[in-house]
């Protein structure tokens, strides 16, 4: 269950965070934008500042861990989780993320199938051919610039840039899902 924004004690990385002047994801009075100059933008009442992304260990859950730099590689933020940030926050984040080639692109939509709760992805990458599942109740998201980017079970991306680019059957699948 999740509390406000300040339940719960800060562990004593994010307590050091805090206290240096940068914001832990637990505090949340930032949001971020993409904006049209191709940036990740931080935004923290009038303090304003490009960022960009570097992942965190574990790998393994790429949803989760996300450090926010500026230009002179200082971190701005830890991002914990992603369902920690608000839908816009989340979006501009998903999208720099793809830029940053954090995510598999696909390339094509061979099939999908659902199953009690779980739903078959069948796709080609630009590198081989993938299968991967989704919850049924988490949906495809649109990304600013076009783009529909897809989260599996195990947290791993899948980007499609360009929807209208796709294949007619790729395109058919696809849309049927795009929440």
């Amino acid at each position: 269950m999740r509390h406000g924004p300040y339940a719960g004690a800060l562990t004593q990385a994010a307590r050091r965070t805090t206290e240096t002047g940068h914001y832990a994801s637990e505090r949340l009075d930032f949001r971020l934008e993409h904006r049209v100059d191709g940036q990740l933008w931080a935004v923290r009442g009038e303090d304003e500042r490009a960022v960009w992304v570097r992942r965190c260990f574990p790998w393994s859950k790429p949803s989760q861990y996300v450090s926010l730099r500026d230009d002179e590689d200082n971190e701005f933020a830890l991002i914990r989780d992603f369902g920690d940030l608000d839908s816009q926050s989340r979006d501009a984040l998903g999208f720099a993320l793809a830029e940053a080639g954090f995510v598999l692109r696909v390339a094509r939509i061979l099939e999908i199938d659902e199953e009690i709760e779980i739903r078959n992805w069948k796709v080609e990458t630009r590198h081989a051919t993938r299968t991967f599942q989704t919850r049924l109740d988490d949906w495809p998201r649109e990304v600013p610039g076009g783009g529909v980017l897809i989260r599996d079970v195990a947290g791993d991306l899948y980007l499609v840039s360009d929807p209208d680019g796709l294949d007619k059957r790729s395109q058919d699948l696809l849309w049927a899902f795009v929440d």
